[in-house]
């Protein structure tokens, strides 16, 4: 099992990087050249600045088993389709039970942005999203 992380923007690095320091497991970070990142455990693995290079690199790498980290719904659903976890950093374990139903929202969420409509975004961060994320990855750690 390896820890695959889409860590551009992942909020939960350091939450990721102690389990799998207490685990002894493998992590890596897949960030692109506009982002600098070094925690001293994970292997960091840049890639081209280009539309989803993170995402098909990170997608190229996953394995049955391995846990992904992960914001987006497209790269949750190669994930799982791989046979591997997928959780988002609030905690979200995504699972075939609902990834069709998050990928159909995103889906109207971008038409009604293209056609010049408003979706609210995300609500400002809270303790309370690190802690039920730290609970959920132990739980996909201990599978």
């Amino acid at each position: 099992m390896n820890i695959l992380v889409d860590a551009d923007a992942c909020p939960v690095k350091n939450i990721i990087v102690r389990i799998a320091k207490e685990k002894n497991i493998n992590v890596f970070m897949f960030i692109d050249t506009s982002h600098i990142l070094e925690d001293g455990y994970s292997k960091i693995i840049i890639v081209d600045k280009g539309r989803d290079s993170v995402d098909i690199a990170l997608i190229n790498k996953v394995s049955k088993g391995d846990i992904v980290v992960t914001q987006d719904f497209g790269v949750a659903a190669l994930a799982l389709g791989k046979g591997a976890y997928a959780i988002n950093q609030n905690g979200l374990v995504y699972s075939n039970d609902n990834i069709d139903r998050l990928l159909f929202e995103r889906h109207i969420s971008q038409k009604v942005r293209r056609a010049n409509g408003r979706v609210s975004g995300p609500g400002k961060r809270t303790s309370e999203d690190d802690k039920k994320f730290e609970e959920s990855l132990k739980r996909l750690v201990m599978k």
